[in-house]
This record gives C-alpha cells, sequence and structure tokens, in this order.
C-alpha cells in the first residue's frame, strides 16, 4: 500500500546544518541516531555529496534514515559520478570510467578531501549503488531529474527488479554514445538539445556549454530559451529561436505527479506545471535554499506545500 505522507527533500550537496533544520521544521526529530517522522517518510532526491561543507554528516544522516526504514532516496548524477570516478576501466589499466581530468577531480574533490580513507570511500560507492534510478510510487513518481518511460526501458537490462544498476553493467553505462549511456544521462542529467550552430552560454560553474537542459514535460516549450531548464540569469544568454518538439516527452497531466532535483533553480518553490515539481533550489550557492514538499496524496501540487529553509549564511 503506498504511503501517503511523503515529504520529498531536493539536492543537498554536503550542507548539513540546512538538512537538520530543514527536517526539525518537518517535524523530524533524532531517536537512536535517525531523524524520524510518526506519520511520514522522507524521500531524497540524490547529490548528496560534492560542492558543501559536511559530505560525511549528510551521507551518514541519509543513509541511517534509509537503513531505519524512515526514508527512500534514488541515485543523483553526482553520485553516479562517484562511481565512475573510483571504477577502474576493465580493458585500459591505469584508466577509470569517469576520467580524473582536472575538471572532474575539482567538481568532486569536496567529497574527496572528506573521505580520504580509500577503504572508506568504496564503502560509500558501494552504497550508492544500492540507490534506485527513479520510484514509481503508485500515485507519485520520483526521478534525480527527468521522468523519461523510454529511457527507463533501455536501461532495464542493466538494472535488478529494484530499479538498481547491476555493477557487471557499469562499464556499458559509461561508454559514450550507446543508447544506455544516453538513457542514464537522460535520467539522472535532464534531456538535452544543441543550440544553433556556433552559440555557446556558460553555466553555473562558468563552463562553456553548446547545449540545453530542456523543460522536458512542457509542450508549450517551442523556443530554445522557452524550452531552457535552469535559471533565469542564465536564461537570457539562450537564443529565442525555434525548436522542434520531437525533443520533448509532454508529461500528460493526468500522469501521476513527479518530483525531480538538480537543476539549481532561482525565485519561490512553485509547481512547474500542475503535476511537476523541481525541489532543488540551490543550496549549493550563496543565497540558494533547501526546499521539500509535504506530498499527502494529492493529484495535483499545492504551492503553499514547499517547505524551505535558507543557508547559514544568507
Amino acid at each position: 500500500m503506498t504511503n501517503l505522507h511523503y515529504d520529498i527533500i531536493g539536492d543537498i550537496h554536503g550542507h548539513y546544518a540546512p538538512l537538520v533544520r530543514l527536517l526539525e521544521t518537518l517535524g523530524y526529530r533524532q531517536q537512536e541516531g535517525v531523524y524520524q517522522h510518526a506519520r511520514r517518510k522522507a524521500i531524497f532526491l540524490g547529490d548528496f555529496i560534492d560542492r558543501g561543507p559536511e559530505q560525511k554528516q549528510v551521507l551518514n544522516t541519509v543513509r541511517r534514515m534509509v537503513d531505519a526504514g524512515q526514508a527512500l532516496a534514488v541515485m543523483g548524477n553526482h553520485e553516479l559520478n562517484a562511481i565512475g570516478y573510483a571504477t577502474p576501466r576493465p580493458e585500459q589499466p591505469g584508466e577509470w570510467l569517469r576520467p580524473h581530468s582536472e575538471k572532474n577531480t575539482h567538481q568532486h574533490r569536496a567529497f574527496l578531501d572528506a573521505v580520504p580513507d580509500e577503504a572508506e570511500r568504496r564503502e560509500w560507492i558501494d552504497w550508492f549503488l544500492t540507490l534506485p534510478l527513479w520510484l514509481d510510487l503508485g500515485g507519485l513518481r520520483v526521478v534525480h531529474a527527468c521522468w523519461d518511460e523510454r529511457a527507463q526501458e533501455v536501461l532495464k537490462p542493466c538494472l535488478n527488479r529494484h530499479n538498481q544498476i547491476v555493477s557487471e553493467c557499469l562499464p556499458a553505462l559509461f561508454a559514450e554514445g550507446t543508447p544506455v549511456y544516453e538513457a542514464l544521462e537522460t535520467l539522472l542529467k535532464g534531456k538535452e538539445v544543441r543550440l544553433p550552430a556556433g552559440q555557446i552560454f556558460h553555466d553555473k560553474d562558468g563552463h562553456e556549454r553548446n547545449c540545453i537542459r530542456i523543460r522536458w514535460w512542457d509542450a508549450g516549450a517551442t523556443t530554445y530559451r522557452s524550452a531552457f531548464m535552469g535559471p533565469e540569469s542564465v536564461a537570457t544568454h539562450i537564443p529565442d529561436e525555434p525548436l522542434g518538439v520531437e525533443h520533448l516527452i509532454e508529461y500528460g497531466h493526468q500522469a501521476p505527479p513527479v518530483c525531480f532535483g538538480h537543476y539549481w533553480m532561482e525565485g519561490t518553490p512553485a509547481p512547474l506545471a500542475a503535476n511537476v515539481a523541481c525541489l532543488d533550489w540551490s543550496v549549493a550557492k550563496p543565497g540558494g535554499r533547501l526546499v521539500a514538499y509535504r506530498w499527502d496524496g494529492e493529484r495535483q501540487f499545492k504551492p503553499d506545500k514547499f517547505i524551505e529553509v535558507k543557508r547559514d549564511d544568507t
């Protein structure tokens, strides 16, 4: 039977103090080292690691809640990246599924510094592999970045019945250009389209990009700018030129409500559509917030059920 009282919590990225404040605001109390609620259960949307100052505190809190049955959690792209960074390429000694480039190492530095012991780090990588790629709870769907049933179907041979990655499939999942690689990228990083020839923008980390993540559920997103999924401060740099609708999933209004994180939203937390909610409100940057949605079985999200706490430095 589906639990009809979930608190879905967005990307945390190593920010433990806001996580504790949010859990306590939601009525969770620590008992025997585990945050728990008498009538509710938390769902975490992934991206527990990288960027923030309290990596292990966040990981220990989330894992204890999951292990105690007080929470569910899905994998984020940063957990996937960590798995690839820690996994050797079987046919290329000295190489890794996610290359140890300067860019990749810099992005992963907070986790590497927080967990310097290789054996302990391996334990966390093994735990990341237990995280399902998505949850379908009947009346509620949860994924890190994009609900795409075609991508889910492509990935089925690489997953067990709990939608967890089978470790033997890791080399295929990190092989760029393959169907399973593209499907996994879609679920954990969102659908992308290439900008018109010669056009670029700079992402939140200052990296030059010629592809944008799109509002995959939005049938009205008919230009690159209106389809762009990301902060308004970046959207103004995206060309307002026509975009074909073949890139969209068109998540129907009658489909169960879906929650995801990943996109570094700005402004006031609110539904993106009646049955679509993003809960990543940029806690990993100054001025950001950690956000949850209190779901009690409704078919449409309600603006007053978004709960937020600010970072310590705001």
